[in-house]
């Protein structure tokens, strides 16, 4: 089962939930849990798992074109052919802008002169660690984007291909199991990436004007990508009942409240999981697994 968590704003409290989700899915049932947490420009999920053991680091590799000066005739025809504008051609060099390249390789089939190879470089790094003491059998792998990097979307993917057992890393690894997908916020490509041949997509909403002008929008790109959803309402108390109306009116279904509690709000800012620490929601979060289960079969 793999199931991301998003939402169409930040704030609203993605990794509270998957983090309580996977914590208290492990106690519940003994199974393993592994959080994807692909917000790669500020991950945070492992930080709520402080007894974790770090099991590997890897690079996250793209590819990149590489220019033969001495073959190269300077036609330009690489540079009109890249829509990303990654490459400028003068009349005795040819540049490249590596952080707009897309690694489509492109201009090597292009190249009357066949003066262009493949080469790869970095843009991130990949981290895997585990936690198995009061947190039950948790996996937790995420991201870290390259400062000044503007793609994402491929360590996204590389995130949750470890996750899904696609590639490897040194370590051991808990086998199978659930994947909780830890989503960046908003409804750009890094939200769709991450929730891309996801089972279900649980979308974790406040009941404000602009939680509501979020949620619908992530909705709408939900029921375009063919993905089933529901929502969790966070911080419910907060602001009016227009986000509760809008559901009731579209059958779009409520899963669970959240209320807006000190006591949560305490716990989590200490960079602990609420639900290990106020014990009933452990069986909610638990029974919310369940219901999930049921509507994406």
């Amino acid at each position: 089962m793999k199931i991301s968590v998003a939402s169409g704003k930040g704030g609203t409290g993605k990794t509270l939930v998957a983090t309580s989700l996977a914590a208290s899915r492990a106690l519940c049932t003994s199974k393993s849990v592994t959080i994807a947490d692909c917000d790669v420009e500020e991950p945070n999920s492992y930080l709520f798992f402080p007894d974790r053991s770090l099991l590997g680091r890897q690079q996250c590799l793209v590819s990149v074109p590489v220019f033969d000066e001495a073959r190269c005739s300077h036609c330009g025809k690489c540079a009109d052919f890249c829509a990303y504008h990654a490459i400028a051609v003068l009349p005795q060099a040819v540049l490249l802008f590596p952080e707009l390249c897309h690694g489509c390789g492109g201009c090597g089939i292009i190249c009357p002169e066949k003066a262009v190879s493949e080469s790869t470089r970095s843009i991130g790094e990949i981290f895997r660690a585990a936690s198995s003491n009061a947190t039950g059998r948790v996996q937790i792998i995420w991201g870290e984007l390259a400062v000044g990097e503007a793609r994402a979307t491929p360590l996204i993917k590389a995130v949750k291909d470890l996750a899904a057992g696609k590639n490897e890393m040194k370590g051991d690894s808990y086998e199978g199991g659930d994947i909780i997908v830890d989503c960046p916020p908003g409804t750009s490509c890094t939200m769709v990436e991450s929730v891309r041949d996801t089972d279900f997509c649980l979308l974790v909403t406040e009941p404000t004007p602009f939680g509501l002008y979020d949620l619908d929008i992530a909705l709408k790109v939900l029921a375009k990508m063919k993905i089933p959803s529901g929502v969790l309402v966070n911080k419910s108390g907060l602001g009016d009942r227009k986000v509760y109306d809008y559901l009731e009116k579209r059958s779009i279904p409520m899963l669970m409240e959240i209320p807006l509690d000190r006591k949560i709000a305490e716990i989590y800012s200490r960079g602990e999981i609420f639900a290990l620490k106020m014990p009933d929601w452990q069986a909610r979060f638990a029974g919310l697994m369940e219901r999930i289960e049921e509507m994406a079969a």
